[in-house]
């Protein structure tokens, strides 16, 4: 089974190379972020047509979040239970044996601001709703935008960035409680090529400098782990025209 998450960064700018992706990649299900569509504009005919039920929970302009799947999907979850939010950042599914979330975490802006102070509590809300779902739901994968590179190899620049957003202390902390729920770095179960990125500025040249940070990821449950046979992150979308600045990461699990 392949599961794949992608910040598409406009889903209404970027369809024709999501269907072009889908059609070169048997992905199971595809978690998109940013769709930045309404649930009445989202394309469900053209996702229909390349053999994927779509399960989406957007607002207008910003944010917005879907599932593709494959196979029927069961217990769909919109944001976190419990924490008002008026954004569109969380989508949750039982598909099959799994249970999926596919998230877009806050950006943060900066430290200090009101938008940061939002994401540590939206972090907290998290950590608390997955913890119970994980006594429920063994098999647990999460997925998505993270906005944050957990240590300094995932960023082309640590020095230089540190404490910025992405890479503060306390967004870090954040991680590593994900982790200590039980949960796994699908990438860093393995061996990867140094200076590996999922998302790159569109600014100062920075995907043909490789300057970029890895900021996707795909957590695994306990129960996951030794199923986990690769996790890679596929940069070719980046370099197509008008492309998204994230590109796709890619789980495969066997049984």
């Amino acid at each position: 089974m392949k599961l794949a998450t992608w910040n598409v960064n406009s889903l209404a700018v970027r369809l024709p190379q999501v269907l072009a992706w889908l059609d070169t990649h048997a992905v199971d299900l595809l978690a998109l972020q940013e769709t930045k569509l309404t649930d009445e504009r989202f394309p469900h005919g053209e996702i229909e047509n390349a053999g994927y039920t779509a399960h989406c929970f957007g607002q207008k302009t910003y944010n917005g979040v879907a599932l593709l799947v494959r196979q029927p999907a069961t217990e769909i979850v919109h944001n976190i239970p419990g924490f008002a939010d008026e954004q569109a950042r969380v989508i949750a599914a039982r598909v099959g044996s799994l249970r999926v979330v596919g998230a877009y975490f806050p950006n943060g802006q900066e430290p200090g601001s009101d938008k940061f102070a939002y994401k540590m509590r939206w972090l907290d809300a998290l950590r608390e709703w997955l913890r119970a779902e994980l006594a429920g739901a063994p098999e647990l994968v999460l997925m998505g935008d993270f906005n944050i590179a957990p240590e300094d190899r995932d960023v082309w620049d640590p020095a230089a960035l540190a404490g910025t957003i992405h890479c503060t202390d306390e967004e870090r902390a954040h991680f590593r409680a994900l982790l200590a729920l039980g949960l796994h770095d699908a990438f860093r179960l393995f061996e990867q090529p140094p200076r590996s990125w999922s998302w790159w500025d569109y600014r100062n040249l920075a995907f043909r400098r490789n300057q970029g940070m890895r900021i996707d990821h795909i957590l695994v449950s306990e129960a996951l782990g030794p199923h986990v046979q690769a996790c890679t992150i596929d940069k070719a979308p980046r370099r197509a025209e008008r492309p998204s600045d994230h590109a796709p990461v890619v789980l495969t699990l066997g049984r």
